[in-house]
């Protein structure tokens, strides 16, 4: 069973406000829960084949995961391949509202073996997290 979730939120700034500071890992620390070191390859926003290296704690947990950036439209969209805690993609998607931005974050994969017969209790837990990313994410930006 597969996990794919996708929580959004409105966001009272331009859809070019909100791709600058979301696409750039510079502010990762900022508005992504769980996250102790964000490193990408190279400094600037994402781009395609942009890689990033993040530290994390989930469910307990510290550990080193990575991920590459596979589709990107600037303004739009950033997708991510993630590799850890289980491997997933990771969708950043803007859509202009007549109030601001709407901002959705849609995470899928599948949990695997060790995280497998959790796959319910995982959806949860990262539709969790990512709701949590997205109300700092607004609080950031809209302060």
């Amino acid at each position: 069973m597969p996990v794919d979730v996708r929580p959004e939120v409105l966001v009272r700034r331009s859809r070019s406000d909100v791709a600058a500071f979301m696409f750039d890992p510079a502010n990762d620390l900022q508005w992504t829960g769980g996250i102790t070191s964000s490193r990408p390859a190279r400094p600037g926003p994402l781009v395609k084949g942009a890689t990033v290296e993040r530290t994390a704690r989930f469910l307990g947990r510290e550990f080193v995961y990575g991920y590459v950036v596979t589709e990107h439209d600037p303004d739009r969209l950033v997708e991510l391949k993630v590799d850890r805690p289980f491997p997933m993609t990771v969708r950043y998607e803007l859509t202009e509202a007549p109030a601001g931005t709407v901002v959705a974050i849609r995470a899928s994969g599948a949990p695997g073996r060790f995280f497998g017969w959790a796959t319910p209790f995982m959806a949860r837990q990262v539709r969790k997290s990512i709701t949590a990313d997205l109300e700092r994410l607004r609080a950031c930006l809209e302060s």
